[in-house]
């Protein structure tokens, strides 16, 4: 017998990415195992990727996490890693209790994970030391997360950021796009390749050619997601087609 299980994600107002690769993942899962998924959001506002506005984006996470846990997910996801990351370092620790808490104090509680978390920890599953790291944001806040990654304990080799100041411009950034750029990119002795360090920022349908190509194991935070809600709702996680984590070497 199939169980199903309520995903509940909390969305910035101007992504459209996480309800669409998320989904996609756990519906691929479907043809080869029985559990079944639900998916549900609450909504942050947020338009422009900046410090200020990220900060006050964060501000309404909690909210989020009460009305989701209204529904009674069993797992609730936070969707954006720059948000996270752009905190102070280690504030996904936080944000992970925090939340979870206020699940708890509503009488609901579930387990929460953050993309930013959910990065870090796929890293340290896959046994990665050097990495190199492609995200969509502005300079400034790319360096903050390679900043955030490397107090993580990771080197960092080779990051680019492609400086998409409107977050509905970094979901409609081609993922075709990313191949190109990741082959301008210094790779020697890197052990994962971090496609998109963003969940707006497609890339899941060019995660197989870019570890065909490169020959190393590729992670987005979308996929680092879908690991982490699965290990959290006690799941094997394993999804076909969706890069190394998931494929069930680890």
């Amino acid at each position: 017998m199939s169980s199903l299980y309520r995903i509940g994600q909390i969305v910035p107002s101007s992504n459209v990415t996480m309800e669409t690769e998320i989904p996609a993942m756990l519906t691929a899962r479907q043809a080869i195992r029985p559990e079944r998924f639900t998916f549900h959001s609450a909504r942050m506002r947020m338009k422009t990727v900046r410090k200020d506005e990220l900060a006050a984006m964060d501000a309404e996470s909690d909210r989020c996490a009460v009305e989701l846990s209204d529904a009674r997910v069993d797992v609730l996801g936070y969707a954006c890693l720059v948000a996270i990351m752009s905190m102070g370092l280690g504030y996904h620790r936080d944000s992970e209790a925090r939340l979870a808490r206020k699940t708890l104090e509503n009488e609901a509680p579930a387990p929460v994970v953050t993309s930013a978390g959910a990065l870090v920890d796929g890293l340290k599953v896959m046994g990665a030391k050097r990495i190199a790291i492609v995200a969509p944001y502005m300079r400034p806040l790319t360096e903050l997360v390679v900043d955030y990654i490397r107090a993580e304990g990771f080197e960092v080799q080779d990051w680019r950021a492609l400086e998409i100041p409107d977050n509905l411009d970094v979901a409609r950034h081609d993922p075709n796009n990313l191949p190109d750029i990741v082959r301008g990119m210094n790779l020697e002795g890197v052990d994962v390749v971090v496609l998109s360090a963003c969940v707006q920022m497609p890339s899941l349908p060019v995660v197989p050619r870019v570890e065909a190509e490169t020959g190393k194991p590729v992670l987005t935070a979308a996929i680092a997601t879908t690991y982490a809600m699965l290990k959290a709702l006690k799941l094997e996680p394993i999804v076909p087609g969706a890069g190394a984590l998931l494929s069930g070497a680890y």
